[in-house]
């Protein structure tokens, strides 16, 4: 366990609206969402008054999603396409003899980010241009792709958040500026140790340390202790399914409480309070949402084979799916689970409090879990595109979700590659990490389960089923 200095979170009372925790704000929103983008037209046709009404904040929220920066800018579009003048160097002798358009697409594919379907030759999806600069918001760690297709709402597993804010502050140097304070933390603070992963709560636990229980900033702020550790963010699509957020269920779903990584020094708290309506509305547009349906050949007869397995054996926790589906919402000791326990011991009840006793959690009316003891078996309606699996990221396919001894120490994955087999990330597999992986943005490539808070043991339950029926319920994720 480390503690915050006060030293670096006075540095970030000056710093956190740039790159570091802007960004974060995309890393952030541990919720469930979508494989369309709700745009008013995409949404079904209301009849009740309150159908209408929940549409067009829907459709609002959509908007103020994608249109309205809550974060400064991070950076302009200049500086980002320069970047690669810092690249390593048999990268950057590519970009350099690349077109523009090339080196745009080797920029977007070194950090991770996806084209934005509404206008592909812009800024990336999850950035709003505000024509002084780019500010980046929630889709950026939210909005992904599965087999080259662009899903908003997806989890963006390809995300170099860790690569991004060391180049921007490699290439800040080499411009000849000083260092802001915010780039500087930014490349310093463990962002991500696995590219597709982010350390999101470093900023919640930063910015909230900031704060008093009004929103209003400390002249000396908490000191807290946590742990970093990274994560695997979410699909929005999930949301509508549950009361509560995040992977240990702590607190109430509201629209306060996605809001926390708006709490950048450059923001009053009357200015963040003012924004609620805003996020009311953004929690109808990710609840609105439907997930994308499996685009490749299903086995029918299979799959219905092996849906009463999976009733009998996984729905306990997960739920059921069709017309009278229900979901329990159950949370798992993690005792019994076995998965990663990092998260579970890494956020301090330091923190979960002022959820609870801050206007987060409505000055300790919502009924926050100040020491959950387990994770939340989420539901499981568009698994098949939210690859890799756990909530830290650590497996790779559903098959080895099923087969717990033959998942993968090292992993590495192809950027656009869908395994139809195994049903999730195409990867090539290790024993360790190779010994000729030496530079640190190399190793963020691959997904190394060694590292602490990355182990991808543990959801032992389908090792109770015989290979035919590990099979037919693979066949069966296909269709939820």
């Amino acid at each position: 366990m480390t503690s915050i200095s006060i030293l670096r979170v006075s540095l970030l009372r000056h710093s956190v609206s740039r790159g570091t925790v802007a960004c974060l704000f995309a890393a952030g929103l541990w919720l469930s969402l979508a494989t369309q983008r709700a745009g008013a037209a995409e949404l079904a046709p209301a009849v009740a008054s309150e159908s209408v009404r929940t549409a067009d904040a829907a459709a609002r929220g959509y908007r103020h999603l994608t249109g309205k920066p809550y974060q400064p800018v991070d950076f302009t579009s200049a500086e980002f396409d320069a970047l690669w003048t810092v690249w390593p160097p048999e990268l950057k002798s590519a970009a350099e003899i690349a077109t523009p358009a090339e080196r745009r697409r080797m920029t977007f594919s070194r950090y991770g980010l996806v084209p934005n379907p509404d206008s592909p030759d812009g800024a990336p999806l999850g950035v709003v241009d505000t024509g002084a600069g780019w500010a980046m918001n929630c889709l950026t760690c939210h909005g992904g792709k599965v087999a080259g297709r662009v899903i908003t709402g997806l989890p963006n597993s390809h995300y170099a958040f860790q690569t991004l804010m060391q180049d921007v502050a490699k290439a800040e140097v080499a411009a000849g500026r000083p260092l802001s304070p915010g780039r500087a933390s930014g490349a310093m603070i463990p962002m991500s140790r696995s590219n597709g992963a982010t350390n999101a709560q470093t900023a919640s636990v930063l910015l909230s340390a900031m704060r008093d229980d009004n929103l209003d900033l400390l002249e000396t702020p908490r000191t807290v202790p946590f742990e970093h550790y990274d994560l695997d963010a979410p699909p929005f699509w999930n949301t509508k399914k549950k009361t509560h957020l995040y992977i240990d269920g702590f607190v109430p779903k509201t629209a306060r409480v996605i809001m926390q990584f708006v709490l950048v020094p450059a923001n009053s708290a009357d200015t963040i309070k003012s924004w609620e309506s805003d996020f009311q509305d953004v929690l109808a547009w990710i609840e609105s949402v439907e997930p994308p349906q499996y685009p490749y050949a299903i086995d029918r007869e299979l799959a219905e084979r092996g849906r009463p397995i999976f009733n009998r054996a996984c729905a306990e926790c997960h739920g059921t799916y069709g017309p009278d589906g229900s979901y329990p919402e159950k949370r798992v000791d993690i005792d019994e689970i076995g998965t990663d326990r990092a998260r579970l011991d890494g956020m301090p009840v330091e923190h979960r409090r002022f959820y609870h006793e801050s206007w987060f959690g409505e000055f300790g009316k919502l009924d926050v879990v100040e020491k959950p003891t387990g994770y939340v078996a989420p539901p499981l309606d568009g698994v098949w595109a939210s690859a890799p699996y756990f909530h830290n990221g650590s497996v790779p396919t559903l098959w080895h979700v099923l087969h717990e001894a033959k998942r993968p120490t090292v992993w590495l994955r192809s950027e656009d590659g869908f395994d139809q087999q195994r049903v999730g990330l195409e990867v090539q597999e290790y024993d360790a990490l190779p010994p000729d992986v030496r530079r640190a943005d190399d190793k963020r490539r691959y997904f190394n389960t060694q590292l602490r808070g990355k182990s991808a043991a543990g959801h032992s339950f389908p090792e109770q089923l015989s290979e035919d029926e590990k099979h037919a319920v693979l066949e069966y994720l296909k269709t939820l």
